[in-house]
């Protein structure tokens, strides 16, 4: 299963804030480009973002599940995205450092055409766009935990 990780100088509670807030999904993951609705109850187990995948105006309207959830370390999620498919995708964040979180994305097609791609093809599109992903979210994190710490809650 690919697998790409960075160190986030923000603590996981930080962190897990940005992925507990589903309006900033298209801020963080690459290749969403429009979140339309939020399950009120997101991250809970079985709730949903209603996004958009693609550039303007050939995308595609589709969901994120969330499939497990351990608040502050982990969240597992079923993101669906044609014309691959559906993909599994896992974040873990582990205290690393002072203050900092290491954290860990992995992610396989797990239904759709994409589905037959060796793995190694699904590294070499999965792992760039996760890097990058890693790097917003990073920023996402560091920036609202900034504001936080300076009395300026929201983003």
């Amino acid at each position: 299963m690919p697998e790409v990780s960075r160190v986030i100088d923000v603590p996981p509670d930080a962190v897990f804030a940005v992925l507990a807030d589903g309006w900033l999904y298209a801020g963080w993951v690459v290749g969403s480009s429009h979140i339309r609705d939020v399950d009120g109850d997101w991250p809970d187990v079985g709730s949903r973002i209603h996004h958009s995948v693609g550039p303007w105006p050939l995308h595609v309207q589709d969901v994120t599940v969330v499939r497990a959830v351990e608040p502050g370390l982990s969240l597992s999620l079923e993101a669906h995205g044609w014309p691959l498919g559906a993909a599994a995708v896992g974040l873990t964040l582990v205290p690393h450092g002072d203050g900092q979180t290491l954290v860990r994305m992995s992610e396989h097609i797990i239904r759709g055409p994409g589905k037959v791609l060796p793995e190694a093809v699904q590294a070499l599109i999965a792992k760039p766009r996760n890097n990058e992903s890693l790097a917003r979210l990073a920023d996402l994190a560091t920036g609202k935990h900034a504001r936080a710490k300076n009395g300026h809650p929201r983003p």
